[in-house]
């Protein structure tokens, strides 16, 4: 559970300033959409995290265009209804659930067991699940690193083969805005198993952050591991979505946001639409490793773009999911 730790004052006035930025950042990305006329006959896709939000809406539009669309998520029985859900809404048989806990190191292990034993092709994987709450996987990681991060550089890592095979092939990452915010202290994910402590609403929000630049760091990193395989990877901001997301939060939480997404977030199929353009889009290969938000490519800050540091989370992730 998350707890504010301010006064009500306090509040309004956070709240009047993400009013204020959210207003400018809605102008600024709610209409680009993903223009890509392509067709994925023949072709497999897993999405994390998508029996719901931007994740379920993504995989309905592959599916739309021919693609067989693997659902990777950690509930079964909200799994199959999104099966239900993705092939009515799509008119697409080819959606099946596969069981994924992106918490647990061997779920994802197993997950990719399975699924190289039954799938022929993977040529995309889409990395869109992710969690905004504070928590302990089942590795004994903070739950924000641990799922947003770590469990997506394992599934990633061991699929690779398979995409490689399958190339031309493409690996999506949906990363946040908030990476901007972020800061990698490998002093305190050595000592805590994540990137910080706390849960205050601006520990909590803080931790998300990092784990956000994490993703953008990896995709930075793995594009260069990637060179002359024809394999090709993206990050993105899908925009400030009024999701599930933030579902975890405490009732006063969950209000105050509620309102705010009501009138100034976007809904689930505008947030789908830059993984779409990342996952389809003709012409963009010579970018892997870019970062994207509102279907653009767009410039990073330096701490985003550290080829040292990128490096080191890689390694350090390698040593944390037991691949070297």
């Amino acid at each position: 559970m998350l707890y504010f730790s301010l006064k009500m004052s306090e509040l309004l006035v956070i709240a009047g300033v993400v009013i204020g930025v959210l207003m400018i950042f809605r102008i600024y990305v709610n209409g680009a959409r993903c223009k890509s006329k392509a067709k994925l006959h023949g072709k497999t896709v897993i999405v994390t995290g998508s029996n719901t939000g931007i994740g379920r809406v993504t995989a309905v539009d592959l599916a739309r265009r021919g693609a067989r669309v693997i659902l990777a998520c950690r509930n079964q029985t909200r799994g199959q209804a999104a099966v239900d859900v993705v092939q009515r809404e799509s008119g697409s048989k080819n959606v099946v659930y596969m069981q994924l806990d992106l918490a647990s190191l061997k779920s994802v292990r197993s997950f990719t067991e399975t699924f190289l034993k039954t799938e022929r092709r993977l040529d995309i994987l889409i990395n869109n699940a992710g969690v905004y709450m504070q928590g302990t996987t089942e590795d004994g990681f903070g739950l924000m690193f641990g799922v947003n991060h770590l469990g997506h550089f394992l599934l990633t890592n061991l699929l690779l083969d398979r995409l490689k095979e399958c190339a031309p092939s493409r690996i999506v990452t949906v990363s946040s805005y908030l990476h901007n915010h972020g800061n990698i202290d490998f002093d305190t994910l050595r000592t805590h198993k994540e990137f910080g402590v706390g849960e205050s609403f601006w520990n909590v929000f803080r931790i998300y952050s990092h784990s956000k630049l994490c993703n953008v760091l990896f995709t930075h990193e793995l594009a260069k591991r990637l060179q002359g395989t024809h394999v090709t990877c993206y990050s993105l901001h899908p925009g400030a979505i009024n999701s599930d997301l933030a579902r975890n939060l405490n009732k006063m939480s969950r209000r105050l946001l509620k309102g705010i997404a009501a009138l100034f977030f976007k809904d689930v199929e505008a947030g789908a639409q830059t993984t779409l353009h990342c996952a389809v889009q003709e012409g963009i290969e010579a970018l892997s490793g870019r970062y994207f938000s509102n279907c653009a490519v767009q410039k990073v800050k330096a701490k985003a773009q550290d080829d040292a540091v990128a490096k080191k989370l890689w390694e350090v992730s390698e040593t944390l999911s037991g691949l070297s």
